[in-house]
């Protein structure tokens, strides 16, 4: 399957997940729509998936140093990370907004900012398969990283 660059460094990739992320954030403004023990169960468990999304991007942003970027073709000077988070999954940053968008959605109480969350999964999925495309042309040991790491999320166990 072949996915489209949207422009020379995948400049659109990262439009398309700034546009996702902006939505999720708006949809999540209205009034909560569940109250009483749902609620608090949502509440708490959407600040729980915020604060581990935010760790999640956080370990891996830091992880990259230099070889960070928000676009999904790799920097010239980047090098292949395979430390610290990196050593159980190849896309924290990605997988990390996810958690934080989902939580978000129950943290507010937000049925479509649920929903738009399943379409940041889907454009993030899009990006990352992208992404490895130009890793495994640049990196001739991303293909063997790939086969022993997941994509988004770490074991739990």
């Amino acid at each position: 399957m072949h996915i489209p660059d949207l422009g020379r460094r995948g400049e659109g990739w990262v439009v398309l997940q700034v546009v996702f992320i902006v939505l999720i954030a708006l949809a999540g403004v209205p009034e909560p729509s569940w109250v009483g023990t749902v609620g608090a169960v949502t509440t708490g468990a959407g600040a729980a998936l915020v604060v581990v999304g935010g760790l999640l991007a956080f370990l891996g942003s830091k992880a990259l140093g230099p070889s960070f970027s928000p676009h999904p073709r790799p920097l010239d000077s980047a090098r292949l990370v395979q430390m610290g988070i990196y050593t159980h999954v190849r896309h924290p940053i990605y997988g990390g907004i996810i958690l934080g968008a989902f939580g978000w959605g129950l943290f507010v109480a937000s049925p479509l900012s649920l929903l738009l969350s399943v379409g940041l999964v889907v454009v993030f999925t899009l990006k990352s398969l992208r992404e490895e495309a130009w890793l495994a042309e640049r990196y001739p040991a991303y293909e063997e990283y790939r086969r022993r790491t997941r994509r988004f999320l770490p074991r739990l166990i």
